[in-house]
């Protein structure tokens, strides 16, 4: 296995990119290829600058007139105002009443396609798209419409769009400022059966010209990148990928490796792809070299076809990966420490001894402010087919909690305004997940398995008893007991249920974290494992219920030993 630093002598541009590629990650599930037959889209918006907050819109009518102030999403900076629709739908956090789920990934492109004098930012395309689109195909269009009539001042972006009946990827980026306002761009349709996944990379190569309905592109998506000089073949030639945002090792290495990763847990190590019409396997091995940034002539399957039935806990745990298992695993290396945890510091590289080395960059990271799984199930009315599983903070030791995005209430623990990356709260899911998160990276071989215990038990428990259940609940009052279905009243009434169990449901999952919070800090104070029986009560001597029984003590991991004993041996041995 090779190490997991490596030397990257000489490639000032790649360091650059992995050092903005701090961002985030998405995997894409099609109908056809989900246990359910809803389509998921999955998120973490990774960000040392983001707070993790649900945000919360109703549904509205506007008067004629009416302008919506424009304010970038990562800086909260004012950009401008638009005309505001005439209608907007109801949004909670990235999806909306119709069940329409928007995700996105950066990844940075040409400095000079960036639109200096655009308001219509990728966050504000996200959510506004939101409040105006029903549908895949009208999302992907709404965005087309706001970029070119506002301007697009971001970096280049890969968005996530799926509705009940189809899964899209979009890549897009600016035309710069010199009198070329909007975007270029790409969108191309997953076949049913098939996954995707996206890392702050751009993802679309070669596309069809001609397939309208699984593919939709810009009309001078291939003529621009021609009048720039990034591409010069012929046009059914041309890769979105290579003229706007070339791969480099940063790319590869702290990019689409993710990608490869969430497609190898999914597919079992054998990728199943589509060539020339025609489904190909071959091992994710053989594009492990590509990923790991050594071979860059390779190129990934933009889809692939999972090698079972992906359900919304085979997703979660896919945004929990940390190459385990593969040359990259991050517990293995000695940069884990003593017990083995998969974590990193910023910055992603550094230099020793005139040399540049690299932190590896997997799915799971410490800077997440939120992550979700997003369904959109065709069989339910969109009242109730709506679901987003929410959760704050790392997703390796946080829980999803499902929302039902048709709520007319936003649980307190994930209200925007309950405290700030600047001002705790007590009251706050992002905090208490940070104090979670941050309490197992010091002890991470003994006490994230404690933890993945009861995120297990929560989701597994939501997924195939609780979240079911209330769903023929709530579609029972949907019908109206065999009257005509959807009647006012009787969405009045679903609306209401699916509001209590949302809200209850992660109020009290919340409680159970701040417990659990607790329950880690004094089961694994200074070092020492304290013993618990079945029921988790700690164990205790005969004499006194305050001094534990059956405790232990870890240490270490071996490999962590010999570093140890290699470095400072000749002080420490025993002699």
């Amino acid at each position: 296995m090779k190490r997991i630093l490596f030397l990257l002598a000489g490639a000032v541009a790649a360091v650059a990119a992995i050092q903005k590629a701090d961002a985030c990650s998405n995997v894409i599930i099609t109908p056809g290829a989900s246990a359910d037959g809803s389509s998921m889209v999955s998120y973490a918006a990774d960000s040392h600058w983001l707070y993790g907050e649900l945000y919360f819109r109703k549904a509205a009518t506007w008067r004629p007139g009416t302008r919506l102030a424009i304010y970038e999403w990562d800086t909260n900076k004012p950009l401008g105002s638009i005309a505001q629709a005439a209608q907007t739908y109801q949004t909670v956090g990235n999806m909306n009443e119709h069940q329409l789920i928007i995700g996105e990934t950066t990844w940075g492109g040409r400095e000079e396609q960036v639109d200096t004098l655009g308001i219509m930012d990728y966050g504000s395309l996200i959510y506004i798209t939101l409040q105006r689109a029903r549908t895949a195909r009208e999302a992907i269009q709404t965005i087309v419409d706001l970029a070119n009539e506002y301007g697009y001042p971001s970096e280049g972006e890969t968005f996530s769009i799926a509705d009940p009946k189809e899964a899209w990827v979009m890549d897009l980026v600016g035309k710069g400022s010199g009198g070329n306002k909007g975007i270029v761009w790409v969108a191309r349709r997953i076949p049913d059966g098939y996954i995707c996944a996206h890392a702050n990379q751009a993802r679309i190569t070669r596309f069809p010209l001609d397939d309208p309905d699984n593919c939709l592109y810009a009309p001078d998506v291939i003529s621009f990148a021609r009048e720039q000089g990034w591409f010069s073949g012929a046009d059914e030639e041309f890769s979105f990928r290579d003229a706007y945002n070339p791969l480099d090792f940063g790319g590869a290495r702290a990019c689409d490796a993710r990608a490869w990763s969430a497609f190898n847990i999914l597919c079992d190590g054998q990728f199943t792809y589509l060539d020339g019409g025609d489904e190909v396997t071959r091992p994710a091995s053989d594009w492990l070299s590509y990923a790991m940034g050594y071979d860059l002539t390779g190129e990934m399957p933009l889809f692939v076809k999972p090698s079972r039935k992906i359900s919304v806990k085979d997703v979660a745990d896919v945004m929990r990966d940390h190459f385990e298992g593969t040359p990259m695993d991050m517990r293995v290396d000695i940069g884990a420490g003593g017990n083995a945890c998969p974590y990193r510091w910023r910055p992603m590289h550094f230099k020793w001894e005139g040399k540049t080395y690299v932190n590896e960059r997997a799915i799971a990271t410490q800077q997440t402010g939120f992550w979700f799984v997003a369904q959109a199930r065709s069989w339910l009315p969109d009242t109730i087919g709506a679901l987003l599983w929410f959760g704050c903070d790392d997703a390796a030791t946080s829980y999803l909690t499902p929302i039902y995005a048709n709520t007319k209430e936003v649980p307190e623990c994930v209200r925007e305004g309950n405290g700030d990356l600047l001002h705790y709260s007590a009251t706050s899911q992002f905090w208490i997940c940070n104090r979670v998160a941050n309490s197992c990276y010091r002890m991470y071989d003994a006490m994230e398995p404690v933890v993945r215990e009861s995120i297990d038990l929560f989701e597994n428990k939501m997924i195939t008893e609780a979240v079911p259940e209330m769903d023929a609940r709530l579609l029972k009052i949907y019908n109206g007991r065999g009257r005509k279905p959807g009647r006012r009243c009787a969405v009045r009434r679903t609306v209401r249920e699916l509001t209590k169990f949302s809200v209850s449901t992660a109020q009290e999952q919340f409680g159970r974290w701040v417990a659990m919070e607790q329950m880690l800090t004094v089961k694994f104070i200074d070092g020492n494992v304290k013993a618990q029986d079945t029921d988790g009560n700690f164990l205790h001597t005969k004499y006194s219920d305050g001094i534990p029984d059956g405790l232990k003590q870890p240490g270490y991991t071996e490999r962590w030993k010999a570093a140890v004993a290699r470095d400072a041996g000749s002080v420490l041995e025993a002699r």
